[in-house]
């Protein structure tokens, strides 16, 4: 009898260090040190929220038809509904990533709010009105007819280039200036899933990169620089953006033209600033002047002493 107990006990070690179990003394994290959350941090992240609840509005509703205020009305804070967002005409697959997507910025918006405090969620205009405009100031002209993110597959995906990009090199950018320990893990973890959004994209898009986009003349790779180009030139702060073809020496070590990952010559991430931020989310290129995704400008104070008179 003591020998079958032995042997349970031995069997129960074994699916702990498998992990049926959790041992405290080598799951803990390391020590840290210094405070858990500046007050610093609180306004970097506050100022995240508002790409994120573009980020949750423009995926929920391409993928389910709704928004956050029937998934998770609590996390607006009282903040007004969007304008012009809609189901997408998508595949069952793309539908699927797209849905993911959109509980995984709900995610987002509950983490950083229970940790930092919250921001009401602030208007956003995701209607296509708003993406044929950044279309036709990409290319410099208007596409006949308007481009429409929500017409199929492949236009959303495009539409959706234009996001979650932002929010990598914004998080990048806050990375410096984040000091508690608090912040820190949650700046990397949302970096980790923005970023991964973002290549997800770009790898669907790649797949597809020498196709021309219906009903227009124009490759998909061709939208992707045309759209990187003009976030260079909205923020004013040089190149910190790159299509899916480049030219050699801007591909990873100066050996590609392929660049399914945007990163710099040591292939490491870009960041930009809240200003540089807000100058392409406003579309303005100004970050006291709101327009865009965000006519009445962000909320959270960063954004709203960007718009405070000087």
């Amino acid at each position: 009898m003591i020998h079958i107990f032995s042997l349970v006990l031995v069997s129960m070690t074994v699916v702990a260090m498998a992990g049926g179990g959790r041992d405290p003394d080598i799951c803990e994290p390391p020590r840290t040190i210094g405070l858990p959350i500046y007050s610093s941090d609180k306004d970097l992240l506050q100022f995240a929220l508002n790409l994120e609840f573009l980020e949750a509005e423009f995926f929920l509703f391409g993928s389910l038809g709704v928004g956050l205020n029937s998934i998770a009305p609590e996390l607006a804070m009282g903040g007004p509904p969007p304008v012009g967002a809609r189901k997408a005409n998508l595949d069952n697959t793309t539908n699927d990533i797209i849905e993911e997507f959109g509980y995984q910025e709900v995610g987002h918006l509950r983490v950083i709010e229970s940790t930092v405090g919250g921001i009401p969620r602030p208007l956003l205009n995701l209607s296509a009105e708003v993406f044929a405009d950044i279309m036709n100031d990409a290319f410099g002209y208007n596409l006949n007819p308007p481009f429409d993110p929500y017409n199929d597959t492949l236009k959303y995906l495009i539409a959706s280039y234009v996001i979650p990009y932002i929010g990598v090199v914004a998080y990048a950018g806050a990375n410096p200036s984040i000091r508690g320990y608090e912040s820190k893990r949650l700046l990397a973890g949302l970096l980790a899933v923005e970023a991964g959004q973002d290549a997800v994209i770009r790898t669907l898009l790649y797949q597809h990169k020498l196709e021309l986009v219906p009903p227009y003349n124009i490759t998909v790779a061709n939208f992707t620089i045309k759209i990187s180009e003009l976030r260079n030139r909205l923020a004013m702060c040089g190149v910190k953006d790159e299509g899916l073809i480049v030219p050699m020496s801007l591909g990873a070590e100066g050996r590609l033209t392929t660049n399914i990952l945007s990163a710099d010559n040591d292939s490491l991430a870009y960041s930009r600033t809240p200003a540089e931020v807000l100058r392409i989310g406003y579309g303005t290129g100004n970050e006291s002047k709101p327009g865009g995704f965000l006519p009445r400008g962000g909320n959270g104070k960063i954004a709203r002493e960007f718009l405070e008179p000087r």
